[in-house]
């Protein structure tokens, strides 16, 4: 699996001069949130467990600044429904505003 890389407001993974996968977040100003945006997995790298290991690598990330995630992207919605062991890092009901 190629190393997943951070970049601004996002963790990606790039080969061959181009990004493969990537993840998304912005600042929630308000509330110094995180709101996960996009989540993209390159044919190259689909089937492959890669979008769950970026959710992941955001998760951990969110954790190291002490920060809550809205999961805006229903991929990483998704991702958080199925990982109850995220619920930490959850903003309220996952939902912004």
């Amino acid at each position: 699996m190629d190393q997943i890389e951070q970049g601004e407001n996002r963790l990606y993974i790039a080969g061959d001069g181009k990004d493969l996968a990537e993840i998304t977040y912005r600042l929630e100003e308000a509330t110094g949130n995180w709101i996960v945006d996009h989540t993209f997995v390159s044919e190259d790298l689909r089937g492959q467990g890669t979008g769950e290991k970026l959710v992941r690598a955001v998760v951990d990330k969110a954790r190291e600044a002490g920060v809550k995630i809205i999961p805006e992207c229903p991929y990483a919605a998704k991702q958080f429904q199925r990982h109850k062991e995220y619920a930490d890092v959850l903003s309220g009901d996952g939902s912004s505003s």
